[in-house]
């Protein structure tokens, strides 16, 4: 079978906690490639893609979280794969800063 890739939507408590970085070094780990961003929602955002196993693997651990995370939901869509390599930390959305450090 080939690769999948699956968007992966994270709420909770799961920014301020070193999320992104967490999921990256998991994602290196599975051998998966993709990305994660904060949202300004105070939600995390990533797309992961590779073998099912991997991919399976690497979305129950964001189920999971780092530690100091609360993850209370995790919403979870397919996606065509799109041959993408490595995984990165993209900026959040609405300007590269996520919701948890805006004020006003």
């Amino acid at each position: 079978m080939g690769n999948i890739r699956r968007r992966v939507l994270v709420r909770g408590r799961v920014q301020g906690v070193g999320f992104r970085y967490w999921a990256r070094s998991k994602a290196e780990h599975f051998g998966v490639h993709g990305w994660v961003r904060n949202r300004s929602d105070g939600s995390v955002e990533a797309e992961v893609e590779g073998e099912p196993g991997a991919v399976s693997e690497m979305i129950k651990a964001i189920g999971r979280g780092p530690a100091g995370a609360v993850v209370s939901d995790v919403e979870v869509s397919d996606l065509p794969p799109d041959g993408e390599v490595g995984f990165h930390i993209r900026p959040g959305d609405r300007s590269g800063m996520s919701g948890w450090f805006r004020r006003g």
